[in-house]
């Protein structure tokens, strides 16, 4: 259940397995309390995401997304998050057109010893979520399991 309201979202976080997913784990590792809302999926970096991932679990359900990636001048695959940064920032000024509030997407560079940011990020932007409340969904949208419909891809 989520510590902050006692009803948990939907909340879908793409993280960098070298950098963030460690930064994840480290703050696991270390107990630090977090919400519960965020739902993980892997990917081998922040520039491997197709915007369409993030388009479609807003679209359809979910009511938050959160990237987070190596620290700028620190990729594993040397320019990869500078290939996310523009993508993601394209994706924020659309969002709008779609008639998604902007702050339902965000996007964060965490190394893997930053366990305390981390947590930081987590807890900020689920409680920035949690202030927006659910988000609506299409009228038509199919009942999916985001991180189904998302991992298909």
């Amino acid at each position: 259940m989520s510590v902050l309201k006692g009803q948990e979202l939907r909340i879908i976080g793409f993280l960098c397995n070298w950098c963030s997913y460690g930064g994840a784990d480290t703050a696991g590792i270390g107990r630090f309390v977090q919400p519960t809302d965020l739902r993980v999926v892997r990917v081998p970096c922040s520039g491997r995401i197709n915007p369409l991932f993030i388009m479609k679990a807003l679209l359809y359900g979910a009511d938050g997304v959160l990237v987070s990636g190596c620290h700028p001048r620190d990729c594993h695959y040397a320019e990869g998050n500078f290939y996310a940064r523009r993508r993601l920032e394209v994706i924020k000024a659309l969002l709008p057109a779609l008639g998604i509030d902007p702050r339902r997407f965000e996007y964060t560079w965490v190394s893997a010893s930053e366990g305390r940011r981390w947590q930081h990020v987590v807890e900020s932007f689920t409680m920035q979520i949690h202030d927006l409340g659910p988000a609506r969904r299409l009228p038509d949208a199919p009942e999916l399991d985001v991180l189904k419909m998302v991992a298909a891809e």
